[in-house]
């Protein structure tokens, strides 16, 4: 047996044991990202917050040299696409893609995840502004008429819905709560039908993205209204905003976003957001978003995740104060 002596024994084990917990420390040289990026939409392909997650993703693509791919797993109006990323391995190569359903769905149902606790915010991409449309049989104008319309009648006013707890729902019931006009959610599958049903005059009115709502505004098969957001549509410069009518809390508006599971690397989360900010903010992809009726909304993660908080919380209000429930 080969004899080594104490202090050279001593000395061979700090050395093992300094190798060791520099390896421990010492920053990682491997690359990121060192494989394909992955972005979840929890929805259809076709959408709009399918269209814009592929823009992304081919700049994002573009800056790391690696695809980044668009992964649709639509489902339960979302809750599929989401559960699988909330149990992704949060190694930075998996990301969400949400929209403001994202911070409503957990005021009207039990969720098998946690949309705020279970996520990391990654960064803000862009808005669409929801516009107020009637059916010209209607009559009304402006919003001073359709409420004074819409008061007078023995029967709620009938609006179209592509989903129980959506935006559009949560619309029409912040209308109500606001003007005291009753109004009943008509549910439809798709933006499509809910679309068909006001231009046929099967329900009274809709609340739309302004880039659905735009072509048939232009048409006359649906009337204007009103349009969320702080300016006038620039299509549209005779339609009043809310606030312009006299109701400046409806602010229901489409964003979208992405996320990572928690406990991603901060550095990956740091790289996406400041591509994605720095994307959305360009003028040739402002130029895009605009031909998809949206605006930028760049947010890094940190407001990000200070702006999805204070969504939640709206919307319970929301939920709470007109008695929103959906069976289970």
């Amino acid at each position: 047996m080969t004899y080594i002596p104490a202090t050279l024994a001593l000395l061979t084990s700090v050395l093992l044991s300094g190798a060791v917990l520099a390896q421990s420390v010492a920053p990682s040289s491997t690359p990121y990202p060192n494989r394909p990026v992955r972005i979840v939409v929890p929805y259809s392909s076709g959408g709009t917050g399918d269209t814009l997650s592929r823009m992304v993703a081919v700049r994002l693509s573009e800056a790391f040299k690696q695809p980044v791919l668009i992964d649709n797993r639509p489902g339960a109006d979302g809750r599929i696409g989401t559960q699988y990323v909330a149990s992704a391995n949060p190694d930075g190569h998996t990301l969400l893609s949400i929209l403001t359903t994202h911070t409503i769905s957990g005021a009207l149902m039990k969720l098998p995840y946690d949309p705020i606790r279970d996520f990391a915010p990654v960064a803000g991409m862009a808005v669409a502004e929801l516009g107020m449309g009637v059916h010209p049989s209607v009559p009304a104008t402006n919003l001073k008429e359709f409420i004074a319309w819409g008061r007078s009648l023995t029967q709620p006013v009938n609006y179209a819905t592509t989903q129980i707890g959506g935006n559009q729902h949560l619309a029409g019931e912040l209308f109500t709560l606001i003007t005291g006009v009753k109004m009943t959610p008509i549910p439809y599958k798709g933006g499509g039908d809910a679309m068909a049903a006001v231009m046929g005059g099967h329900v009274h009115l809709y609340f739309g993205s302004m880039a659905s709502m735009t072509p048939v505004f232009r048409s006359g098969k649906v009337r204007p209204i009103a349009v969320t957001g702080s300016a006038r549509d620039p299509e549209f410069p005779n339609m009043q905003t809310f606030s312009e009518g006299g109701i400046p809390g409806m602010d229901i508006r489409l964003w979208y976003g992405l996320l990572m599971p928690a406990g991603a690397p901060a550095a990956a989360i740091e790289r996406i957001a400041r591509l994605t900010v720095d994307t959305v903010t360009t003028p040739d992809f402002r130029a895009a978003l605009a031909k998809q009726g949206l605006n930028p909304m760049p947010m890094d993660a940190a407001t990000f995740g200070k702006f999805i908080r204070g969504e939640r919380t709206r919307y319970a209000e929301i939920v709470k104060r007109a008695k929103i429930t959906i069976d289970p």
